[in-house]
């Protein structure tokens, strides 16, 4: 079983106010969103196309794709309504200290 590395990824002065953020974590492009008080992570990529979640509207707990519209959940990266039907990667977020932390598993740092 991996073990998660808790990766410093941005301040929570940083944190955008119910919007989505992206930053570079262990190398890769996270999307880090924010829903009212709760902080969520996801891959910053599109699952169905080339597009950055990023770029996307973001509404409540659903973020939407700029390219095709797609919409993901947030919380667990399940698909909502086409023409996105591959979950897009989440991962686990600790805030702490005035810091946000990425989860990242070890087998994913190399």
């Amino acid at each position: 079983m991996p073990t998660t590395n808790w990766v410093d990824a941005m301040s929570t002065d940083e944190l955008p106010n119910d919007d989505v953020w992206p930053v570079t974590v262990a190398g890769r492009e996270i999307a880090v969103y924010t829903v009212g008080s709760e902080v969520y992570a996801s891959d910053n990529l599109c699952t169905h196309g080339n597009a950055r979640l990023c770029d996307g509207f973001l509404e409540g707990h659903e973020i939407e794709c700029p390219l095709h519209q797609g919409r993901f959940d947030v919380r667990d990266g399940r698909p909502l309504c086409d023409p996105v039907t591959v979950p897009v990667r989440v991962y686990p977020v600790r805030v702490e200290g005035g810091r946000v932390y990425i989860g990242i598993e070890g087998d994913a740092l190399g």
